[in-house]
């Protein structure tokens, strides 16, 4: 993806994380919206480059996105397609492409949530060894001529019951939806958006007053440099917050103005 569908991207996927806060989402479920929503733009060419025409609003192809998914799927992914076909996207399938890691997203977040994000690392990892060893089956899950629906019904019989529910749904997404990717390939993404979302930490910050984007951005950057790996910002308000700010990470407690807490940071860093 070039600049632009990356910053897309990176915004959508705050904006699942945000989703994935509230638990009251069913994330099971916004991921099989999800992914329907990719099948349908990946038919439709022509409605997929006029969600991403450059020359019509942000506004109006939001709208559009909600008039042609409402009634089909939960107002959590029209509301997240909506805000996806708003940004900037250089070409037309990455939108599809990112409305499908995303659906992916959403599964790793129900695995999450139960506790076996790292169970399903795992079994991505290992399958894709046992795939790739057997000429046999590889050749039967890739086979581009046969019926989808055996392909699916494959996968259940080789993980059902034996791997946890989420990745027999992401391998058999894949299998049975590959849209141009080897099962090595499709694989691979899997496993690492898994393991993305496993090195995730989410820092509950509660300020004095709302934070600016710069503000947001400056204090995200920095805990992930002190910690080495990406923060999720859970933002809340209290004008009884002493100093300006409270950032809580697991058992960590900080207070502070974000300017002493950067220039902390910067001194950390700096050994």
């Amino acid at each position: 993806m070039s600049l632009a569908s990356r910053e897309a991207l990176a915004s959508a996927r705050e904006r699942l994380d945000a989703l994935a806060d509230n638990t009251a989402v069913d994330a099971v479920k916004l991921a099989d919206e999800l992914a329907a929503v990719t099948a349908l733009l990946d038919r439709e060419v022509s409605l997929r480059r006029v969600l991403t025409d450059p020359a019509q609003t942000g506004e109006a192809k939001a709208e559009l996105a909600r008039r042609l998914l409402g009634g089909q799927v939960g107002g959590e992914c029209a509301d997240l397609v909506a805000g996806m076909v708003r940004s900037r996207w250089s070409r037309s399938r990455d939108l599809v492409d990112a409305i499908e890691e995303l659906a992916s997203g959403a599964e790793l977040i129900a695995a999450e949530r139960a506790d076996d994000l790292d169970d399903v690392e795992d079994e991505l990892f290992r399958f894709g060894r046992i795939a790739t060893s057997n000429p046999e089956l590889r050749a039967a899950l890739t086979d581009k001529v046969a019926d989808k629906a055996a392909k699916a019904t494959l996968v259940r019989e080789l993980l059902g019951g034996r791997a946890n529910p989420v990745t027999e749904r992401l391998v058999a997404r894949l299998v049975t939806a590959p849209r141009g990717r080897s099962l090595e390939g499709g694989l691979n993404a899997l496993s690492k958006l898994a393991a993305e979302r496993r090195d995730r930490m989410v820092a509950e910050v509660v300020s004095a007053v709302p934070l600016s984007d710069q503000q947001k951005q400056r204090l995200g950057d920095a805990l992930a440099k002190l910690y080495g790996r990406r923060v999720h910002l859970n933002l809340d308000i209290d004008p009884e917050v002493l100093g300006g700010v409270q950032v809580r990470i697991g058992d960590e407690v900080i207070n502070g103005t974000i300017a002493d807490r950067l220039a902390d940071a910067s001194r950390r860093m700096a050994g």
